[in-house]
């Protein structure tokens, strides 16, 4: 692990997208380098997030398209997103080198969307707040992170455990 020296300013993390009416809130650690750098979540072209998600939904190509047509997809199919740090201090992209996390207020998520069904930890970083996630009185899962740093797990493998949450939160069929 490398060491950061304290007079690093912390790094901000990206706004919630959430509507009132998510059943699904998808819960990732903090945005690695290239999201902040591009201000997008899953910027990152070899993370697995966005190919998953079109895949999952029927829009294999949704990797290439605008960010704000993806962001605009997720919330059609009432999938809220957001990370479980605000803001922390970090060199790279690496959820270990995370420190001086700030967390957000993830009590907030019941509120803004009341109708929320499944909370699913996008990976181990993210799982660290199951305890506070589970409170909110909804499903919580820990769902294999889609970060190409997780190359145990292929994409196949990963697309069916995901699968699995949106058939849990009714966003697909048991037959989808």
């Amino acid at each position: 692990m490398r060491s950061i020296q304290k007079t690093q300013a912390s790094l901000q993390g990206l706004p919630a997208v959430i509507q009132h009416d998510a059943v699904l809130a998808i819960l990732g650690s903090f945005p690695g380098k290239a999201s902040l750098q591009a201000q997008q979540y899953y910027a990152f072209a070899r993370n697995h997030f966005w190919p998953i998600i079109g895949t999952l939904l029927g829009t294999p190509d949704l990797q290439q398209r605008a960010y704000a047509e993806k962001l605009h997809f997720l919330v059609q199919h009432r999938i809220a997103l957001w990370d479980v740090y605000a803001a922390c201090q970090r060199e790279g992209s690496l959820d270990a080198d995370i420190q001086a996390g700030e967390p957000n207020d993830l009590a907030l998520l019941k509120q803004w969307a009341p109708g929320l069904k499944v909370i699913a930890h996008n990976g181990g970083a993210s799982a660290k707040f199951k305890k506070q996630t589970s409170l909110l009185g909804v499903q919580v899962v820990q769902l294999p992170s889609t970060s190409p740093a997780n190359a145990s797990w292929s994409f196949e493998r990963k697309l069916a455990a995901w699968r699995q949450v949106f058939v849990q939160a009714g966003i697909l069929g048991e037959n989808k």
